[in-house]
Parts: structure tokens; sequence; C-alpha cells
């Protein structure tokens, strides 16, 4: 599968076809943008401490035309380090901040946990990303990708559960865990909509990943609902796991406007 950026010798990062979004044809979904930022919160916070909380706020539309990620550690301590993330155009205009929580993990040992039942991905069957038409003519995210959904789920609006494999992030790279996460993260919105997009705007304009678990797997499954409110906001929840069962859970605010 193609990936969904390019990083040149300058260290910027250009968006190819499959990082389109659905609503502008010049700008990205939100997802590989994400990936592209925990990567480079992953290589300044250095080996040993795991990506645990990622938050973005997005500010402006992300330009595939190509971007910049800055970041700084704020604090590393034995256990728990924090590091602030800037995302900005070619103008320097800033589009994204963000916040990233890491944790050193300790010494693995059998501890009690909430069982779960995992869903098999060999029990699932294909169908479409679930929006099938952007908000213009060219081809976005959802055309990139592959998806499955488990019996009794499809791609109509309403609560829903679905598989999702994508391309890599970077191409010539191996994404990590947290990176595999962000495309999926991102996609919760759209995944549990309430209505079609030509009836409803839903963007959002942040981005929330907490992850617990790390993952090695191809196919992600996301489990999200969705709640719109008449006051024009929502929100979207979705819990993503692999075969074995729970990664991380991602939240994302909404802005709710007539189509």
């Amino acid at each position: 599968m193609t990936a969904f950026l390019r990083l040149d010798d300058t260290h910027v990062y250009i968006g190819l076809e499959t990082t389109r979004g659905p609503w502008s044809v010049d700008h990205c979904h939100a997802g590989p943008p994400a990936g592209a930022i925990a990567r480079s919160v992953e290589i300044v916070a250095g080996p040993g401490k795991l990506l645990t909380r990622l938050t973005l706020d997005l500010v402006r539309p992300i330009p595939i035309a190509g971007f910049r990620v800055d970041v700084e550690m704020q604090r590393e301590g034995r256990k728990v380090s924090t590091a602030a993330a800037t995302l900005t155009d070619l103008n320097g205009k800033i589009c994204v901040t963000g916040s990233a929580l890491l944790i050193t993990p300790s010494e693995e040992r059998r501890v009690p946990t909430a069982p779960v039942a995992p869903l098999k991905v060999a029990d699932a069957r294909p169908g479409p990303f679930p929006i099938q038409k952007p908000a213009h003519d060219l081809q976005a995210f959802g055309s990139f990708v592959d998806v499955l959904y488990p019996e009794g789920e499809d791609h109509t609006p309403g609560p829903t559960s679905m598989w999702l494999k994508t391309g890599p992030l970077i191409e010539g790279e191996t994404p990590s865990s947290f990176q595999r996460l962000c495309p999926m993260a991102d996609s919760g919105n759209a995944i549990s909509r309430n209505a079609e997009l030509h009836e409803v705007g839903f963007v959002n304009p942040d981005l929330t990943i907490v992850a617990h678990r790390q993952t090695t797997s191809d196919w992600l499954l996301s489990e999200t609902l969705s709640h719109w409110r008449p006051n024009g906001i929502g929100l979207a929840e979705a819990r993503i796991s692999d075969e074995n069962g729970p990664i991380a859970t991602a939240l994302q605010s909404i802005i709710l406007s007539p189509a």
C-alpha cells in the first residue's frame, strides 16, 4: 500500500494524495500529520520512553504541499516526561499545537485487568470507507485504505465498529505502534457520523489519543460512537484494538455545521 507522507532532505513532510482529507483538495486528513508529530516526539524523546498520550489542537487546515514539525521536551523525569509540539506550514504559520506525555515502562509483571473478548479479522467482511464521497471531486484518504466490517456492522451512519488497514506513514519507514494508531484515531468522527457529509458538516478541531499497549498489527479495529448536540458541538469516542484486545482510546471534539 502507498505511504501517506514523504520526508525531504530539509525535514519537510510532503503529503501524498493518500493523505488528502474529505473537506478540501489542498489539505490533509489530520491522521497522517498526527502520526508525523508522534514520530517527531519519539525521536526527540529518545529510546526508553513510550509515547502514551498525544493531544493536538488543529487550529488551521494542514496543507498537503508540505509542513514542518518542531518538538521541545518540557520535562524529563524518571517515570514521566512531557513535550510540546508545533506543526507549521511552509510559510511558518501554526497549523497544529500539541502536548505529549511519555512514560518509562516498568519491568513487565502479571497484573489484573478488565476482561475483553477481542474480535477477529477473519470474521469480518470487506466494505467501503464510511465517507464514500468527499466534499470535492478528487480521491481522498478513504480511497486508499482497506476496510472490513464485523458481522452486523456496515458503513451507514451511527455507532460503528470497523477494521482499518493503511499503508506506511512515511515512505521507506516502518511506523511505531503509536504512529500506526494516528490515521485510525482521526477517523472516528467519520466512522460514527450520525448523518452523511452532504447533510451535516462534522469537522474535528482537536484530537487526543491515549495508548496503554503497543501493537505491530496492520489491521486495527475502531469501536466508535459520536454524540451530537443541537448547539453545534459534538464528541467522537473510539476504542482502538487489534486481535489481542484494546490498545488505545481516541477522542475528538466536533464542530457541527450545515452542509
